[in-house]
C-alpha cells in the first residue's frame, strides 16, 4: 500500500485529501506545517507527497528544496491557490513533479497521485474494465452496460458509479462520496449524492445501489 504524505494548513482540505486517499486505498500521514512535513518527508516511509505552498512557517517551496536537498527523490505534487507562471515554474525547476492549482477536484488529483506513482507493470495490471454481475464499466471508453446493453451515463453519474464499482459490498459514506467525485470545494451538506444515487438507480437498476440508514451506500455485490 502506497504512503502518501499530505502537507497542507486548511484543515478541511488536509481533512478531505486524506479521506479520498483511504477511500482509493492509500495509506496517508496529513500534517499542517512546513517543518512537519519536512521531518515526515525525509523519514523514509513515504512514497509521494502532496504539499501546499502557502504554510504557516516555511513555504512549500523551502520544503521542496530541503527534502531536494536532502536526497529525498519522491514524487511531489505541489498544491496551491497560487496561479501566476513563476510559481508554477518555481516550483517545477525547484524538484517538483507536478503543480495541481486550487480549486481542484478530488478525481483530478488522484489521477495524477496514481501516475506518479506508477510502476512499470501497473498499465497491465490495472483494470480498464470494471465488472459487477450484469453491470460493467469500460473506463477507457467511458461507457457502461447492463446485461450487454449500453446505458448513457453522464461524466458526473459515471465517476459516481466508477467509485461504487471499485469497492463492491463496501459502505461508502455520503462524504467519502463527495470527496472522490465533487471535490473539497463542494458543500458537505449537500443532498448532491443522493440526488445522484437515484439517477443511477433510475439507469442502472433500483436493487444494485442499497441505502445503508446512517452510514450511506453499498453497491450489492450480486448486482
Amino acid at each position: 500500500m502506497s504512503h502518501v504524505l499530505i502537507v497542507e494548513d486548511e484543515e478541511r482540505i488536509r481533512s478531505f485529501i486524506a479521506k479520498g486517499l483511504k477511500a482509493a486505498g492509500f495509506a496517508t500521514s496529513a500534517v499542517a506545517t512546513g517543518l512537519e512535513g519536512l521531518d515526515l518527508g525525509a523519514s523514509g516511509d513515504i512514497d509521494l507527497i502532496v504539499l501546499d505552498v502557502g504554510l504557516p512557517d516555511i513555504d512549500g517551496f523551502e520544503v521542496l528544496r530541503e527534502l531536494r536537498g536532502m536526497g529525498v527523490s519522491v514524487p511531489v505534487i505541489m498544491l496551491t491557490a497560487r496561479t501566476s507562471l513563476e510559481d508554477t515554474v518555481a516550483g517545477l525547476t525547484g524538484g517538483a513533479d507536478d503543480y495541481v492549482p486550487k480549486p481542484f477536484r478530488f478525481e483530478e488529483l488522484l489521477a495524477r497521485i496514481r501516475l506518479r506513482l506508477r510502476t512499470d507493470d501497473a498499465p497491465a495490471s490495472a483494470p480498464m474494465r470494471l465488472t459487477v454481475g450484469s453491470l460493467t464499466l469500460d473506463l477507457g471508453t467511458r461507457r457502461a452496460t447492463v446485461d450487454g446493453s449500453q446505458v448513457d451515463l453522464s461524466a458526473r453519474e459515471f465517476a459516481l458509479a466508477v467509485e461504487f464499482m471499485r469497492h463492491p459490498g463496501q459502505v461508502l459514506s455520503r462524504e467519502q462520496l463527495l470527496a472522490s467525485v465533487w471535490g473539497f470545494d463542494f458543500d458537505p451538506g449537500s443532498n448532491v449524492v443522493d440526488v445522484y444515487v437515484r439517477y443511477l438507480r433510475r439507469k442502472l437498476g433500483t436493487e444494485r445501489f442499497e441505502t445503508v440508514r446512517g452510514m450511506g451506500y453499498r453497491l450489492a455485490d450480486r448486482a
